[in-house]
């Protein structure tokens, strides 16, 4: 959908936008009292996170506002796809799990794919709180953002919901799975 440049076409933004407000529209139990013109009127202020959107949607997430942070007049957006975003699955935790890989390594990162994408990756509390929409990632999981002191120890957190529970586990940070990817969030 979007091009090289972080830009999108006027056709592309249109869509987006309709795509966008649809869902909006159609969810409201997840922002009640938000006005979707005001949802439009920051994207429209600032392309950068629209093209950011859009790669949140080309990749299968599902985009949808969640919360407003009055203090910073900002919307939060996250990934609410019922399962792990297709199009970001398949990927070890960050460069260094990567490189320490001697074959069959996946194309990227989590890290390096979400910070292509101008998205930042869920914390623990964060994807505990996103769960309250769902329940999300039944038959998937998602990476979620890993602890410095469990990183240095070779280890990643992914999480999944599973017998009507959260549960939030480790693996290596180098392991990769058709079944795992990741959810992100980005402040719009």
């Amino acid at each position: 959908m979007a091009t090289g440049n972080r830009e999108l076409t006027g056709e592309e933004r249109e869509m987006l936008l309709e795509e966008l407000k649809t869902r909006f529209e159609g969810n409201q139990d997840r922002h009640e009292g938000l006005r979707w013109a005001d949802v439009q009127e920051k994207l429209e202020a600032r392309p950068e996170k629209l093209w950011s959107l859009a790669e949140m949607e080309r990749t299968g997430g599902e985009p949808d506002v969640i919360a407003y942070d009055r203090e910073n007049d900002e919307f939060l957006f996250c990934d609410l796809s019922p399962e792990s975003p297709k199009g970001r699955r398949s990927t070890c935790y960050d460069r260094q799990a990567l490189e320490s890989r001697s074959k069959h390594k996946p194309e990227t990162s989590v890290e390096e794919m979400a910070e292509a994408m101008g998205i930042d990756l869920l914390t623990e509390d964060e994807y505990r709180a996103l769960q309250e929409f769902g329940p999300l990632d039944k038959k998937t999981s998602s990476w979620i953002r890993t602890p410095e002191d469990i990183r240095a120890l070779g280890g990643a957190l992914f999480g999944d919901w599973r017998y009507g529970h959260v549960f939030v586990y480790h693996n290596g940070a180098s392991s990769y799975y058709a079944s795992r990817g990741f959810r992100g969030k980005l402040r719009v």
